[in-house]
């Protein structure tokens, strides 16, 4: 048997990684500047996450969801008193697509009769069935998957989200307060407080897709938190267990659950609220929130001061960074990898994505922009 070649694979071997970097099987040096998809929140083999989840195995991995599991609820105390979400609900699962399958199912269990969906345009939300169906990218969305239940409208532009919502049936509004895959573009204050004033107005769900920007990445513990507004439901990933398969969902108490409504195997189980909880102990510890806040503003200041004329624009907040260039990026970022040893992202055809780990420091940041110089 053979793998299902769906990736193009970089011709590189990863086989160890400490805090920001990693090496290959060749004891190459690379500086991890996309920490893995944003997956990588609290550096690489961490310590402290080495021993919770070490001893957590030694006691035992997994158990259904049919016992009474501790490990969940002391994690749904920590991660509401840390976020600033204590009053709200916490369903555990396996990744962020699977998360934002529940809170659209949630959604619609509200709104039984609203069947359309908002969306943002370049927005994605994950590849399974509703989440790809969000997704504004038709190349993967299979035709089973397309069931016309989804208008995309302008990131930014609120007038036409609120005519959609006046028209009715519309049961939920997605959207990403740092789009990653949509090239690192930002929702504004105005925006958001305006649909999330005429989400309320028309009885829509407000999701708030964190999966990517949340976490601490952003500087704050939620992006959504620079705009000023509170969603309905918040999708959480990546981050949240710094490489162990899970995700969550935040949910407001305006919602009441009823048994076998939402369900899962493997979501919640010892192991990952072990490694959950050990994340959440190195970021409280080392204050790694205000440090994407503070290494982020240093590292865009850097970016922004460099006199290239093939830089079009740096956009981002606190360790989610996007470099839109003027032109096609691969031949950059192959030459950051091969030549100076850097693993950097991507948004489309022109911007570098940089995602690294929230334990980046300035002396890394300083670092980077030399190998970046060099390349440009």
């Amino acid at each position: 048997m053979k793998l299902f070649d769906v990736y193009p694979l970089f011709d590189v071997n990863i086989v160890r990684g400490e805090g920001c970097k990693v090496w290959d099987d060749k004891g190459q040096e690379y500086i991890d500047m996309y920490g893995g998809h944003a997956v990588i929140s609290i550096g690489h083999s961490h310590p402290h996450y080495v021993k919770k989840v070490s001893e957590q195995l030694s006691k035992i991995g997994f158990y259904s969801n049919s016992v009474q599991n501790k490990l969940q609820q002391e994690l749904a105390e920590r991660l509401g008193h840390f976020s600033g979400y204590d009053d709200y609900q916490l369903f555990l699962i396996n990744s962020g697509a699977e998360a934002n399958e529940n809170a659209l199912k949630l959604a619609s269990f509200k709104n039984p009769t609203k069947l359309r969906v908002l969306a943002a345009e370049h927005a994605f939300h994950g590849r399974t069935s509703l989440a790809v169906e969000v997704t504004n990218n038709p190349k993967i969305v299979a035709p089973i998957n397309d069931n016309h239940h989804v208008r995309f409208l302008p990131l930014n532009d609120v007038e036409p989200w609120v005519r959609e919502l006046s028209r009715g049936g519309v049961g939920a509004v997605i959207f990403e307060p740092i789009q990653g895959v949509g090239g690192v573009q930002m929702a504004t204050p105005e925006f958001a407080q305006k649909l999330a004033y005429a989400c309320q107005r028309y009885h829509a769900t407000l999701i708030c897709d964190e999966i990517q920007c949340g976490y601490g990445r952003s500087g704050k513990f939620f992006a959504h938190q620079w705009l000023g507004i509170k969603p309905d439901i918040i999708t959480v990933a990546k981050g949240i267990a710094n490489g162990f398969p899970m995700a969550a969902v935040l949910i407001s108490p305006d919602f009441q659950p009823v048994y076998g409504q939402l369900g899962t195997t493997f979501g919640g189980n010892h192991l990952a609220c072990s490694a959950a909880l050990a994340v959440l102990d190195v970021m409280e510890q080392e204050q790694l929130v205000d440090n994407a806040r503070q290494t982020g503003e240093y590292l865009v200041e850097k970016l922004k001061g460099l006199k290239s004329d093939k830089i079009k624009e740096v956009r981002g907040r606190g360790l989610m960074i996007g470099i839109d260039l003027y032109g096609d990026q691969k031949s950059v970022r192959q030459r950051l990898l091969y030549e100076q040893h850097v693993f950097t992202g991507c948004s489309g055809q022109t911007v570098l994505r940089l995602l690294p780990p929230l334990t980046f420091t300035k002396e890394l940041a300083d670092e980077f922009i030399d190998r970046l110089q060099k390349v440009l």
